[in-house]
């Protein structure tokens, strides 16, 4: 567990999984637990593979408050067991898409729309799953920013890959104090001819300057195959563009 601060601690878990403990509460984000494997697509053919476990088990993490899952859709943001644990969570946060097939506790938000739990409200905030018009090819996705009175500003993305919808969050809430950002330039050569569908390192470190992080946590940038950017090359870039000091 990364203490941020006396209000905010991350524990990362593996792929785009962490450990948020804030205003009192214990957030968990994209929960993904199964053992390495592959998972083939509805048609049959080969698709993502998991490469290495997460490094807590579900049974380990104790009480969840909430789960903020960016999407439904894909197994390397909510695999088999990761479905399985949303069964034992009071609310689960996502699109108001992914709430209608998963039902439930889950509870879909429309951007920016707010929810508050205890002393923190969290607000929807946008994403977009690779290129412009993504939407009918990878689905909608969510990021979330939590906030509350005398608590740092904290930004979880969710699959997102474009700064635009990063300086729309930048707009209404920054300078933002941390940053979970979703990162490891996943690209998949049949969609989009290879174009990336999360933040790759490089704009990562833009997506810190655009925020004003003052910390940025990484995730997902480990553990799946289609991932073609790793811990060693944000810590590059980051260091390239200045701001290495800003990463935990």
């Amino acid at each position: 567990m990364t203490q941020i601060s006396e209000q905010l601690s991350v524990q990362v878990i593996g792929g785009p999984t962490a450990l948020i403990e804030y205003g009192g509460l214990r957030f968990l984000t994209d929960p993904t637990f199964d053992e390495p494997g592959d998972y083939a697509r509805p048609d049959g053919r080969p698709g993502l593979t998991k490469t290495a476990p997460a490094s807590v088990k579900p049974a380990d993490l104790g009480h969840v408050d909430a789960v903020l899952l960016s999407h439904d859709e894909h197994p390397d943001n909510l695999d088999n067991s990761g479905r399985e644990f949303l069964a034992d969570v009071s609310l689960t946060l996502t699109t108001p898409s992914g709430a209608g097939r998963l039902g439930g506790t889950a509870k879909g938000l429309e951007t920016w729309e707010t929810v508050e739990l205890g002393s923190v409200t969290v607000t929807a905030a946008p994403a977009l799953h690779g290129p412009e018009g993504a939407e009918k090819i990878t689905g909608d996705v969510v990021g979330f920013v939590l906030t509350g009175q005398g608590l740092p500003t904290v930004y979880v993305s969710g699959d997102n890959a474009s700064l635009d919808v990063v300086r729309q969050v930048a707009d209404r809430f920054g300078p933002v104090d941390t940053a979970v950002l979703f990162a490891g330039a996943p690209r998949l050569k049949p969609v989009f001819d290879g174009a990336l569908l999360v933040l790759d390192s490089a704009l990562a470190a833009e997506a810190t300057r655009i925020l004003g992080a003052r910390t940025v946590v990484p995730v997902h940038i480990d553990s799946w195959g289609h991932f073609t950017e790793d811990r060693e090359d944000l810590v590059a870039a980051f260091t390239s563009a200045g701001l290495a000091d800003r990463l935990r």
